[in-house]
């Protein structure tokens, strides 16, 4: 039995190099019926799911396409010539795919935000007493996340990979129980001024936790 399953891991792997190639190659049947049809659930599922700045799903694959069959400036080689059939092919696009929007995600929070000068010294508050200007700025800096695709079991094994059990609970409240801003603040007995900067850190503690799961994938 064992050695039944090893060849037909061999043959997967084996017929994986051979798509490899053939995307290489710039093989349009290949690349039409696996790229872009076979492969398409696992695109939508990543584009859903991780922070990407493109417009649609068909942008994000056609990126990841650019990126892994561009060659090198310095070796002249492709990112995909570097596949070796350890992985299945699919398993080694979705490395590629998380790679590209943890970075993206990284980007994102090293970029300068430019704050609107104030037009008067009175700022607007709501019923809490919050700063309607201060809680707007933390909207704009916050990176929410879609567990829509994701089953319960895939994403309770995620948050509890994340150090920080507040952090934690931010999350599995606000976005798998769907309580509402005010509702998770009460619950963790937090300010909702304190409770907006906490779920920013913890979004982004999230984001950190799948980058590390995707680089051991």
């Amino acid at each position: 039995m064992v050695g039944q399953v090893d060849m037909a891991t061999l043959k997967t792997y084996t017929e994986d190099l051979q798509i490899a190639r053939a995307l290489i190659n710039r093989d349009e049947r290949v690349t039409r019926r696996y790229y872009y049809e076979q492969c398409y659930p696992l695109f939508k599922s990543i584009y859903k799911n991780y922070y990407t700045d493109c417009q649609s799903c068909k942008e994000f694959m056609d990126e990841i396409y650019i990126i892994i069959l561009a060659p090198s400036k310095t070796t002249g080689k492709c990112q995909m010539e570097n596949y070796r059939g350890e992985s299945s092919l699919a398993s080694w696009l979705k490395t590629v795919c998380l790679y590209y929007c943890y970075n993206k995600y990284e980007l994102k929070q090293r970029m300068p935000i430019y704050e609107p000068l104030p037009h008067s010294d009175e700022k607007e508050k709501d019923e809490n007493g919050d700063v309607l200007g201060d809680r707007s700025k933390k909207e704009e800096l916050s990176n929410p996340i879609d567990f829509s695709c994701m089953n319960r079991a895939d994403v309770e094994a995620l948050l509890n990979m994340m150090p920080n059990i507040r952090y934690r609970n931010i999350i599995r409240l606000l976005y798998l129980e769907q309580k509402s801003h005010k509702e998770t603040a009460e619950a963790l007995g937090m300010s909702m001024d304190n409770y907006y900067n906490k779920r920013i850190l913890a979004e982004k503690q999230y984001k950190q936790v799948c980058g590390k799961e995707a680089r051991h994938g």
